[in-house]
């Protein structure tokens, strides 16, 4: 196994990794810095797109173009010609909110959720945020609320079950998840974390055996858990302690592409932490990772 530099020009908080299929290219945003990168690792030629609010999430669309969580909207990007164009907005009454994490089902609607204002790095407006779902109809419904930080989301191969991070509540949720209609029940913990040893849980992905990587945002550190048991499996470490978030991608989707911040830092602490905010892959990982999902609006 081998860790190192896929994209060595920082950013501010890189985000939201996903790998995208058809295009060979991996897309991320950059929530401070209000973009969405688009970057191929075969030419390393890096796109990006200005985003006029802090952006959350981004996936393709199958109609072609992306659609993002931004701010508390959601709107469609076209790559051509740059435009962004809202679709639906979210949080009215609460205007110092914004998205964070999101990805698409099976069904390709696309769930993404907010959360409070935050001054300091993990330090939020508590139960400010909800997790929404972007319908393929252009629909949104709210399937819960009183969330503190919304990250990281993946599913079962067989579409049963939905895994959940709300990051101050330091675990992994799961839900009995309905593909037909998106409907969740029966919440429960399965993974806990000690945020003084593990750090703070953030984005995440799903590989081939149902096997979780979780992105943990202070130690530098992508945690493999299994599900079933709440058993720690692997620990990867990276030379940036504010590791935010993970997919598998590649031909084969057995790379693994990181994600990290330096958002906070001063001066001095960039200086001694250089690499924070880069994007890393991982290679030799012997694990493989599920596509991501595009949105079928």
């Amino acid at each position: 196994m081998a860790v190192s530099v896929a994209v060595d020009e920082p950013g501010l908080l890189l985000e939201g990794p996903h790998w995208d299929s058809l295009t060979g290219t991996l897309l991320y945003v950059d929530i401070h810095g209000q973009h969405v990168h688009r970057w191929d690792p075969v030419t390393k030629q890096k796109d990006t797109y200005d985003i006029d609010c802090m952006v959350g999430a981004v996936v393709p669309r199958e109609s072609g173009g992306a659609v993002v969580a931004a701010g508390t909207k959601f709107a469609f990007l076209d790559f051509e010609t740059r435009q962004l164009n809202t679709v639906a907005t979210v949080d009215p009454h609460k205007p110092r909110n914004r998205f964070n994490d999101g990805k698409c089902d099976a069904a390709g609607r696309f769930w993404a959720g907010t959360m409070g204002d935050e001054p300091v790095p993990t330090k939020v407006d508590r139960k400010a945020g909800s997790l929404y779902c972007l319908h393929t109809d252009g629909i949104v419904t709210k399937a819960f609320n009183e969330v503190d930080i919304s990250n990281g989301l993946a599913w079962t191969s067989d579409n049963s079950t939905m895994y959940y991070i709300d990051s101050l509540q330091y675990s992994v949720d799961a839900f009995d998840f309905d593909l037909p209609t998106g409907m969740l029940r029966n919440r429960r913990q399965v993974k806990t974390f000690d945020p003084p040893v593990d750090g703070v849980p953030d984005g995440m992905c799903i590989d081939t055996d149902g096997k979780l990587w979780v992105a943990m945002f202070g130690t530098g550190h992508v945690l493999q858990v299994d599900p079933e048991t709440g058993t720690q499996l692997r620990s990867i470490s990276f030379p940036a302690p504010r590791t935010t978030s993970c997919c598998f991608g590649g031909p084969n989707l057995d790379i693994m592409y990181v994600t990290s911040s330096r958002v906070g830092y001063s001066a001095e602490e960039v200086q001694q932490k250089p690499l924070s905010g880069c994007v890393f892959q991982v290679t030799g990982l012997g694990a493989r990772g599920t596509p991501g999902m595009c949105y079928n609006g």
